[in-house]
């Protein structure tokens, strides 16, 4: 018999980590949490430790609903404001590995503009 299984959408800025777990369609989120959520000062949730804590928060969410393996989808902030996922990512998809969660793919979903956004600075240009 095989393991059910689901999709970890982890959006990691450079402010925050949001971890959400749906099932195979999306529709139906079975586990949710932040770095916000997991730890008390706001300079710290997008710190590799809170992410860390978020994703074992969604671990044991996942073992008590019987899920044993995710895809995950990892998201950062993009647009110009560059496509890089922030430093709570590699550390929330470790901490789902140690968890005994298996990761069956990672894919990186991050929106990139095919026109460039409209750059800073007004009609004239960013005068410095």
């Amino acid at each position: 018999m095989s393991e059910r299984w689901a999709v970890a959408h982890i959006f990691a800025s450079h402010n925050n980590v949001i971890i959400t777990v749906t099932d195979a369609t999306g529709a139906e989120t079975i586990a949710k949490c932040s770095g916000g959520m997991v730890v008390r000062a706001q300079r710290e949730e997008s710190r590799p430790h809170a992410a860390m804590l978020a994703a074992n928060q969604v671990a044991d969410t996942l073992k008590e609903r019987g899920i044993g393996q995710v895809q995950v989808r990892l998201r950062g902030a993009g647009g110009k404001r560059g496509g890089n996922p922030g430093p709570g990512a590699q550390a929330a998809i470790r901490a789902l590995t140690r968890a005994g969660i298996r990761i069956t793919r990672i894919d990186d979903v991050t929106p990139i503009p095919h026109d460039g956004g409209k750059p800073k600075g007004g009609r004239r240009g960013r005068r410095v």
